[in-house]
């Protein structure tokens, strides 16, 4: 496991291409977009195993733990191996299949014909999977490359979301977070 703690920073925009998987209309999705809201972001690739076995399903509970209004969970398929095998077409159908339902988008890749996909380089990501931290102010607080323990990041995420002024969850919060994923909850 490889960290780097950058510099406040705001965090690179994101370049992507085709149309988002889990948005309206797949439309794209702006960091500008989430402002406000902390942003937990995953560049992951579909055949990579530490993504698939970990950070994937890492990625789906932090999106169950925290309330969307905020923490914004964020996908982005940065591939730069196995193009081929790594199209719109099987990406969509690798979400379906591992019920991922946060917004994916996918990296744009590389005008000049490198094999770094554009927000990868632009994060200088070291590969997959890399995980983004970023604050409601869209600062960069955190990259790690590799696996991060959930209770570290659970704690971190908390201290970002009471930095943005963030309450601890109140009752409507927690049934709107139970109904949004299948639960019911007591009033």
């Amino acid at each position: 496991m490889t960290e780097t703690k950058p510099r406040l920073r705001a965090a690179p925009l994101w370049t992507t291409s085709g149309p988002w998987l889990n948005t309206p209309k797949g439309e794209p999705l702006a960091l500008a977009d989430l402002r406000g809201r902390v942003v937990v972001a995953l560049g992951f690739q579909m055949l990579c195993p530490g993504c698939v076995g970990h950070a994937l399903p890492q990625l789906a509970r932090v999106r169950r733990a925290f309330h969307p209004a905020r923490v914004a969970v964020v996908g982005l398929h940065t591939v730069f191996e196995h193009h081929a095998a790594n199209t719109p077409e099987t990406l969509a159908a690798f979400a379906h299949e591992y019920r991922l339902d946060f917004p994916i988008g996918i990296d744009a890749t590389d005008p000049r014909g490198g094999r770094t996909p554009v927000t990868m380089a632009a994060y200088a990501m070291q590969g997959t999977p890399t995980l983004l931290l970023i604050d409601a102010e869209g600062r960069l607080r955190r990259q790690n490359f590799g696996h991060v323990e959930d209770i570290a990041l659970g704690a971190e995420i908390a201290l970002l979301v009471a930095e943005a002024g963030g309450a601890p969850a109140g009752p409507s919060d927690v049934a709107a977070s139970a109904a949004a994923h299948g639960r019911c909850a007591i009033p």
